[in-house]
């Protein structure tokens, strides 16, 4: 019989953050052109609808720096409800928003939500995940955020055919429904594993992960002993240095940092983040029939696209899926920009959302759209979901939410830059922007290539070894790194066989740490005082 509580029910669940970013992305992207919202807040085009737009994103960027702080302060867990509390507000404020101060306020309220969950819950995924389905586990947060555009989409796309103000103010009044859902239910989900130990708690610890790890809550399993004592081990190791910024800036982390702040970055840099904001936009520029609808169907291919890298990513790797997302979206994005610039001329109707047009040429029409169909399911992939769950394998749990915080941060200045300059740019050079946008996707090609590690099969704790074996990173997997990849299964297997045993007390961070010489894999037995 399963067990309604286990790691992909509670993943599943948290991942209700990932829908509140993804209601917010198709409710501004289909409100936008309705006649309704155009009329009520004076036609915003250019920088003004830019900073609409942008305005979530400043919020999340807010939301993320603070996040380091409120992560280790009140937990994974605490913290995202209290981003859904925020979200709440936000969403009543837009609802009820009757300038374009207000509606920018309200937005601001609902980014700092999505920059607080958008650090902490792949975090909090990534702690209580096994290793060998974290990939899959954290990537239900990309699931989520892709259902949340479709559903919202559709619910907008409803209220798009009533004639009065419930257009814009009904989807954003029904975004809250999911906040109070997620802020409700995260009182019945456990503490994340990796913070418990971060504040000493050790019985706890071991009970989570006893909970998390067997279906009879079996503390005295092999794989459960052999992962708490490598929890310690990295524990006992840094001592009292914890989410210091001393610590991240490091001469021994700060290119991990750096590796995970360019993930970040360069999954933005590639557009099809923008793209989904506005993506009617380019659609009803190459003349498509009913952009509307047909901007619900590439919404629908981005659900549909995740589920293969649900299902297969800890065995394609973080690494192969980033290359090969880059490269396949530098292509369309180049078909793209490329036909706009063949069979383009100016929109000779003035004071529009878009000043390049392609009129009766129906094969070229359909050759965008379906450009942008597949640079959507390429995103959806490979670097949508990857650039959540990488941040936080490669970052050790004693700086984890004071980098990750950092890295998601590099995320939202790139989206809050784009989001100000694309709708210029997009009046003024037109097919340009997609072409700009191949070009940075062949340099995100280049510098995965060149510094990205392989990460997949590893436990968090393994991730030291596998940055200091010496290699070159882009050999991680195939190389000397690979030694890493059962280290877990042999000290578990020591735990059956008897050779190592431990106490599930507090350990202290210091040296009075009894040793045994009959262990293979590591030779602590531990022993501290309780608590």
């Amino acid at each position: 019989m399963v067990r309604l509580l286990n790691v992909y029910t509670i993943s599943s669940f948290i991942s209700l953050a990932g829908l509140l970013y993804g209601f917010d992305i198709a409710s501004i992207s289909g409100i936008v052109t309705t006649k309704q919202y155009i009329e009520y807040y004076g036609n915003p085009v250019g920088i003004r609808q830019g900073g609409i737009i942008s305005a979530v994103a400043a919020g999340s960027l807010a939301g993320a720096l603070s996040s380091s702080f409120l992560g280790d302060r009140l937990s994974r867990k605490v913290s995202t409800q209290l981003g859904a509390v925020l979200w709440c507000i936000g969403a009543s404020l837009q609802s009820a928003s009757t300038s374009i101060a207000m509606l920018v306020i309200g937005r601001i309220f609902a980014g700092f939500c999505i920059g607080i969950t958008s650090v902490l819950v792949p975090i909090y995924q990534s702690e209580i995940a096994p290793r060998k389905i974290r990939g899959r586990i954290v990537t239900l947060q990309h699931f989520a955020l892709a259902w949340g555009i479709v559903i919202m989409y559709f619910i907008q796309y409803g209220c798009s055919f009533l004639d009065s103000q419930a257009v814009f103010r009904l989807p954003w009044a029904i975004q809250a429904v999911p906040g109070i859902f997620l802020f409700m239910g995260l009182f019945w989900l456990p503490l994340s594993p990796r913070w418990l130990a971060s504040k000493n708690r050790w019985d706890e610890v071991l009970q989570v992960l006893a909970f998390l790890r067997t279906p009879d809550c079996d503390s005295n399993d092999p794989l459960v002993l052999a992962e708490y004592k490598e929890i310690e081990e990295q524990a006992r190791e840094h001592g009292e240095e914890w989410n210091t910024y001393r610590e991240v800036f490091g001469k021994k982390l700060r290119k991990r940092l750096f590796i995970a702040m360019a993930v970040q970055g360069w999954s933005q840099l590639g557009g099809v983040g923008v793209l989904l904001y506005g993506v009617i936009l380019p659609l009803k520029s190459a003349g498509v029939s009913n952009a509307r609808l047909a901007a619900s169907i590439c919404y629908i291919i981005f659900v549909v696209a995740t589920i293969p890298t649900i299902l297969w990513t800890d065995h394609w790797g973080r690494r192969s899926s980033l290359l090969v997302g880059a490269l396949s979206a530098a292509l369309w994005s180049f078909m793209i920009g490329g036909l706009f610039m063949r069979f383009g001329e100016p929109n000779p109707v003035p004071d529009q959302q878009y000043t390049w047009i392609i009129v009766d040429k129906p094969i070229a029409s359909r050759c965008i759209q379906a450009s942008v169909y597949l640079l959507s399911a390429t995103f959806a992939m490979s670097w949508g979901p990857i650039e959540w769950m990488y941040p936080p394998e490669i970052i050790p749990l004693h700086v984890r939410c004071t980098a990750v915080s950092l890295s998601t941060s590099t995320n939202w200045v790139i989206i809050l830059a784009l989001l100000l300059a694309v709708l210029p740019l997009w009046l003024r050079i037109h097919w340009g922007v997609f072409f700009m946008f191949g070009f940075l996707n062949l340099g995100a090609f280049i510098y995965v290539w060149l510094a990205v590690p392989e990460t997949k099969q590893r436990t968090l704790e393994e991730m030291d070894e596998i940055f200091e074996h010496g290699e070159q990173l882009w050999r991680s997997f195939t190389g000397a790194g690979a030694r890493y990849s059962n280290r877990l299964d042999l000290l578990a297997k020591d735990f059956e066989q008897g050779k190592i045993s431990i106490h599930p007390r507090r350990p202290r961070r210091n040296n009075d740490i009894e040793r045994t010489a009959n262990s293979s894999t590591s030779q602590t037995l531990f022993d501290g005082t309780s608590g």
